[in-house]
């Protein structure tokens, strides 16, 4: 019986070597249509070459932009500057950083440059490194000269769906200063740049304009801001369509009346 399981055991280990060295020297038709399936249904997501950008991160000198430009805070603005540091202790000044280049960028016409970046750093002694990494991250800090009026136009879904949609402002916004989103126009007046989510979705479509917002846009209402800004008129910022804030377009619904005092139990009426 013994010699049995031995004999029977010596053909297992013939027959498995065998299998084995079939395996390894011809694909099994399995592992050939398994292959075939996943090389068949691979797929490039994109048929074009791949192409990146240093432009936002990386400094290459220009006539414009080099730290040969000297760059200082005014007298005004460094009075600023010293009032802003003055709320850190000392050891922590450099959180300063964003505030500091904010300044220097609203000094320097809009934008950042490489000499408002090593002037801040020289101010809170950091690495001009860190404030070079902090300018480069935060897309508030714009690296290449503006126009006198910055547009920042939301094109994200609640202002692409609200109102006549954030499409059709971009549209006349370009056919009326003659410039698409990224350009500026030849007058230096208008920069003009789509952006994401600028917080007012309850009165979109809307644009930012340096600090302002203009909101509950339309092709029309949009123009007329324009025009305004170009003529250098005052244009009142907020919504466009009549309304005071975000409330309904139809008017205020609830809270219409003076609210009760304390001791008071009543309810107050509602509209």
């Amino acid at each position: 019986m013994a010699s049995l399981r031995t004999s029977a055991g010596r053909s297992l280990l013939r027959a498995s070597a065998r299998l084995a060295a079939a395996a390894t020297s011809t694909p099994s038709t399995h592992a050939l249509r398994a292959s075939t399936v996943a090389t068949s249904s691979a797929r490039q997501f994109s048929s074009t070459s791949s192409q990146r950008s240093d432009a936002l991160f990386v400094h290459r000198n220009t006539e414009y932009n080099n730290p040969d430009i000297p760059f200082e805070f005014n007298q005004e603005n460094k009075k600023i500057a010293d009032e802003i540091i003055s709320h850190y202790p000392p050891q922590y000044k450099k959180a300063a950083v964003i505030p500091l280049l904010d300044l220097g960028q609203r000094q320097n016409s809009g934008w950042t440059s490489i000499s408002v970046m090593n002037h801040v750093a020289k101010i809170l002694e950091m690495p001009p490194m860190r404030v070079y990494e902090v300018a480069t991250f935060y897309t508030m800090f714009n690296r290449e000269p503006v126009g006198k009026y910055f547009l920042q136009l939301c094109t994200t879904t609640p202002c692409m769906l609200g109102g006549c949609g954030s499409t059709k402002i971009l549209e006349t916004i370009q056919d009326h200063l003659k410039i698409k989103a990224g350009q500026t126009t030849p007058d230096k007046k208008f920069t003009l740049v789509e952006v994401e989510c600028l917080g007012a979705c309850a009165n979109a479509p809307m644009i930012q304009i340096n600090d302002d917002f203009y909101e509950d846009l339309t092709p029309e209402t949009i123009v007329k801001v324009l025009d305004g800004l170009s003529k250098g008129e005052k244009v009142k910022p907020g919504p466009q369509s009549g309304r005071h804030s975000s409330e309904p377009a139809q008017g205020r619904t609830a809270l219409t009346s003076q609210p009760y005092g304390p001791g008071q139990h009543c309810v107050p009426e509602f509209a």
